[in-house]
């Protein structure tokens, strides 16, 4: 069987607090993009999971520590499986990039390979070994109110991306050590956003906390951010997550296609992609 491993991307980012030495309590707006991995996974005889990696970011990943290997040892260990499999990945999502990639690839297999709703305590372990964000991917749009709450909006709401991945590896712990100012928490009523047009503009004014502290290091980030914007038809542009993906949203596909030209014919060895919300 083949799943779709699909990216997310953060439409805003406040830090309110550290909850304890390794994580900081975030609030954020996100979306599951149609950018995705394919995950190739098949039952075997042997006693042993074999897991491989292909595509252009596949070389960035140890091929026997990652979210794919961590994942089916969690289900093993919980009796929710008993087969080993060969799993094949396709990385088409750059990694350390604040899409979410790995993290994913684990919850993808988990919607696929477990029965029923998910249990609490499961999502806490998975959230604890693969990645805080592994909620997410149960949405295909939400608010997240802290670490444990998921509001979901009544709106589906339609957005085109420019993403541009200017080859830059973001420590996501390393990024958020650097933390020295706190937003206060915020309380939204999305409910009442219901329209393109009133989402696009109650985001225009929303910022990611993390960007400036990985501008500082990645002065190129606000640049990129910065051009991205000056698109005709892009709305904003920020970065998502921890980075380095730098991202536009477009009044249309056709805006952000014409974006895609001038900005990969400017920046040639960076990767760009074209993605819509699913």
């Amino acid at each position: 069987m083949i799943l779709k491993s699909f990216s997310k991307i953060n439409l805003s980012l406040n830090v309110n607090k550290k909850v304890n030495r390794n994580l900081h309590n975030i609030q954020s707006i996100f979306c599951i993009l149609n950018l995705f991995d394919s995950v190739n996974i098949k039952k075997i005889s042997g006693q042993k999971d074999i897991i491989k990696f292909k595509g252009k970011f596949s070389n960035l990943i140890n091929n026997s520590n990652n979210s794919i290997s961590k994942t089916l040892e969690i289900l093993r260990k919980k009796k929710l499986i008993q087969n080993y499999y060969t799993v094949t990945v396709n990385k088409k999502i750059p990694v350390f990039a604040g899409l979410g990639g790995g993290t994913s690839n684990g919850a993808f297999l988990v919607k696929k390979l477990v029965k029923g709703k998910i249990k609490k305590s499961l999502m806490n372990v998975l959230e604890r070994k693969i990645g805080s964000d592994f909620k997410l991917f149960f949405y295909k749009q939400g608010y997240l109110k802290n670490l444990k709450q998921i509001g979901s909006f009544k709106t589906k709401y339609n957005l085109h991306f420019l993403l541009i991945y200017p080859n830059i590896r973001s420590s996501t712990k390393s990024v958020y050590s650097k933390v020295r100012k706190y937003s206060p928490k915020a309380i939204y009523s999305l409910n009442k956003i219901n329209s393109n047009f009133k989402f696009i503009k109650f985001l225009h004014d929303k910022k990611n906390d993390l960007q400036s502290i990985v501008e500082k290091k990645h002065p190129i980030i606000k640049k990129l951010t910065y051009e991205i914007g000056q698109n005709q038809g892009c709305y904003f542009s920020r970065m998502t997550g921890s980075g380095s993906v730098c991202y536009g949203v477009f009044q249309s596909k056709n805006n952000a296609k014409i974006a895609f030209r001038k900005m990969r014919k400017k920046y040639p060895n960076f990767w760009l992609s074209i993605a819509k919300t699913i």
